[in-house]
C-alpha cells in the first residue's frame, strides 16, 4: 500500500518580508470622517426609525407579544421584548449616532 507523504516546506524570511514591505509602501492615509457618501441614506434611515418606522416596529413587536399571550403561555419576554424594542428604537438611534460620530 502506498501512502502520500507531504513534507512541510520552510518559508524564507524574504517570502514574508517582501509582501509586508510592498503593502507598507503602497498604503496611504485613510480619513473616514471626511467622506459623506452615505450621509443621505443615514439621514433617511435615522428619520425613519425615529419617526413612524420606529412606532410601526414597536407596535408589531407588541402585537407579537400579545399573540404569544393569547396562545395561553405567559413569559416575561412577551412583555419585556416590546418594551425593550420601544426603548431601543426611541432612544437607541440618537445614542448610536452620537457614539459613531464621536469615534469617527
Amino acid at each position: 500500500m502506498t501512502t502520500l507523504s507531504l513534507k512541510p516546506r520552510r518559508v524564507g524570511v524574504g517570502a514574508i518580508l517582501l509582501p509586508v514591505a510592498i503593502a507598507a509602501l503602497a498604503a496611504s492615509a485613510a480619513f473616514a470622517g471626511a467622506d459623506t457618501t452615505f450621509a443621505p441614506a443615514l439621514t433617511k434611515f435615522t428619520d425613519f426609525l425615529e419617526g413612524s418606522g420606529g412606532k410601526i416596529i414597536t407596535v408589531l413587536s407588541l402585537a407579537g407579544g400579545l399573540i404569544g399571550l393569547a396562545s395561553g403561555r405567559f413569559t416575561l419576554s412577551q412583555i419585556a421584548v416590546p418594551v425593550g424594542v420601544g426603548i431601543g428604537v426611541g432612544t437607541g438611534v440618537p445614542i448610536v449616532t452620537s457614539v459613531v460620530t464621536a469615534i469617527i
